[in-house]
């Protein structure tokens, strides 16, 4: 049976530290699905079609992932799209309590999928798309901390 995963976040942008567990869960998992999920309580510097395009130029040659949006429980579009874990990265403690409730609200809506935490490289572990684009909005250099076309997108957006 094919091992499906599903990596969800905002990605607003995506940063070098999703990169690290993209390629990361990809040694795990037969298939990755990096999922562009509605967060209400989120406001977002980027379009949804601004961040799919941005992911797919990132992915562009890696093997069995995709990237795809949606409006909903998690839980229901993993169970739609055959996927049976939900992957996670992990920054800090104050990341742990977080994901832990979700994962828990996930296990309760759904107990044949599984979440699954890794934690993000260390040399990522202080970054954060929020972080990213506060500092690209005052003229900060970010370049390193995320992938080059993401780089190119926020110099765009916060000094045309």
């Amino acid at each position: 049976m094919k091992k499906i995963a599903v990596y969800p976040g905002s990605f607003d942008p995506i940063t070098n530290g999703h990169v690290d567990i993209i390629k990361r869960a990809l040694r795990m998992f037969d298939e990755l699905i990096v999922l562009i999920a509605f967060n209400p309580n989120k406001k977002s510097v980027f379009s949804v079609a601004e961040r799919l395009e941005m992911i797919q130029g990132v992915i562009r040659g890696c093997k069995n992932v995709r990237v795809d949006t949606y409006h909903g429980l998690l839980v229901e579009y993993a169970k739609r799209e055959g996927a049976n874990v939900i992957v996670r990265g992990l920054r800090a403690l104050s990341d742990f309590e977080y994901e832990f409730q979700l994962a828990l609200i996930n296990r309760k809506l759904n107990r044949e999928i599984e979440t699954v935490f890794l934690m993000t490289g260390y040399r990522w572990f202080y970054t954060s798309s929020t972080i990213i684009n506060e500092a690209a909005s005052l003229g900060g250099s970010v370049k390193g901390l995320v992938p080059e076309i993401v780089n190119q997108k926020l110099l765009e957006k916060f000094h045309p």
